[in-house]
């Protein structure tokens, strides 16, 4: 049994901006994109999705395709981003990015999720798929994917980096007491 992480494609908004948990339309490019994700994809038993459109209308393509009824879960979210949401990378303030840089795990200088409310949820819900023994689609998000591979509270550890529209396979086990 596996989980199958695939990040949703392109968003509609320009590159630089920081937007999180936003929901945003997608690219003109969807149509082809999502013909290249499900290529891509290995059978499953369920197919889960975050609920924000970037992510929704590629589960429900993936599921018309795969006969699969897509299941929304809210833990799948991006991270938000609080008062950082929309504005350009490069015009938050320098002092605000740099402490969360220094308290990345736990600092919400933003004013919307920490790090570490991003990765409990995630976790939560990783650990709920995997107890169900069925393997897994999951369409969600870059933040999503960090979380669901980190195995510790540094930076570092949410480095694992996926391109629009790829796929990742996280193994589980099938045994629930396994973290």
């Amino acid at each position: 049994m596996g989980l199958t992480l695939v990040r949703h494609t392109q968003p509609d908004i320009p590159e630089g901006i920081c937007y999180g948990h936003t929901d945003l339309p997608l690219a003109k490019s969807f149509t082809r994109e999502a013909a290249l994700v499900l290529e891509k994809l290995p059978r499953a038993d369920v197919l889960v999705s975050s609920p924000l459109q970037r992510c929704s209308r590629l589960a429900d393509a993936i599921g018309a395709a795969r006969d699969l009824p897509v299941i929304l879960d809210d833990r799948l979210r991006e991270m938000s981003f609080g008062s950082w949401e929309g504005q350009a990378w490069d015009d938050i303030p320098r002092a605000e990015l740099d402490c969360w840089s220094t308290d990345f795990y736990t600092a919400r200088t933003h004013g919307g999720d920490s790090v570490s409310m991003l990765h409990k949820r995630v976790h939560s819900a990783v650990q709920d798929y995997r107890r169900t023994g069925l393997s897994h689609i999951v369409v969600c998000h870059a933040g999503v994917i960090k979380a669901a591979f980190a195995k510790g509270t540094t930076a570092e550890d949410f480095s694992t980096h996926l391109p629009f529209g790829g796929v990742l396979e996280l193994k589980l086990h099938t045994d629930p007491t396994h973290d």
